[in-house]
């Protein structure tokens, strides 16, 4: 047990001195090829043509699975760290933008799949599991969380009585509009639209178009009518 937390602290230090002495030099002149030739003795995998902007905060990053093409765009934070079963997958052509933050916390699985675009200051935290489908949307300040606490008993501050965790699924091809909320236990089904604004409490059947909160389906994308612009979802 010595020797293994011995090993964690020694990885723990060598990524908190690498990621702050490489991490904060601008992608001008040679800032991004600096961060992919020593990142890469740092992550689980680091795929080809991986752009990471300066000030990207990386922890636990032996947990993280990066692919091809993948772009992480300035103040994203990436947390993993804590529990080696931890882990953030995050496929190729993958777009993390500005401020995106996600959080895998006690043995939590994030995956993020192929073409998949996560727009400004995003928040995806466990503990729960988090599945996001290829080629999906999210616009900038939604939050998905997939936890939830517990508060049983009012003797007892919520802090304290622990969380449940049953995870969330966001399928292939979704668009999640402008501060759209997911919460724990959610299955959003391929093709969907949820409208800007909306929280999502409830399973969203596929080509599906959902507003409000809590976020109730008002169309379907497979009718013939509902083909064309989504006024709704904007």
């Amino acid at each position: 047990m010595i020797l293994i937390e011995s090993k964690i602290n020694r990885t723990y230090v060598q990524e908190r001195l690498l990621t702050t002495l490489l991490g904060g030099i601008p992608n001008i002149a040679l800032g991004g090829l600096l961060r992919n030739l020593v990142y890469r003795s740092l992550f689980a995998r680091l795929g080809k043509s991986v752009n990471i902007q300066h000030c990207v905060e990386l922890l636990g990053s032996s947990c993280i699975e990066i692919g091809d093409q993948v772009r992480l765009a300035k103040d994203v934070q990436i947390n993993a760290s804590g529990d080696p079963k931890n882990r953030v997958s995050l496929a190729n052509r993958v777009k993390l933008q500005r401020g995106v933050d996600i959080r895998s916390l006690h043995n939590t699985r994030i995956t993020i799949d192929e073409d998949t675009y996560i727009g400004p200051y995003v928040c995806i935290a466990g503990p729960g599991d988090i599945k996001i489908g290829k080629a999906c949307l999210i616009a900038p300040h939604s939050g998905i969380f997939a936890n939830n606490h517990i508060f049983a008993d009012p003797t007892q501050r919520i802090g304290d009585q622990g969380v449940t965790r049953k995870g969330i699924v966001i399928s292939d091809d979704c668009w999640l509009g402008h501060n759209v909320t997911v919460l724990d236990g959610v299955t959003i089904g391929k093709g969907s639209i949820i409208g800007a604004g909306s929280v999502v409490s409830k399973d969203i059947p596929p080509y599906s178009i959902a507003v409000g909160a809590p976020a109730r389906v008002i169309k379907s994308r497979l009718e013939e009518s509902s083909y064309g612009t989504v006024q709704e979802a904007a």
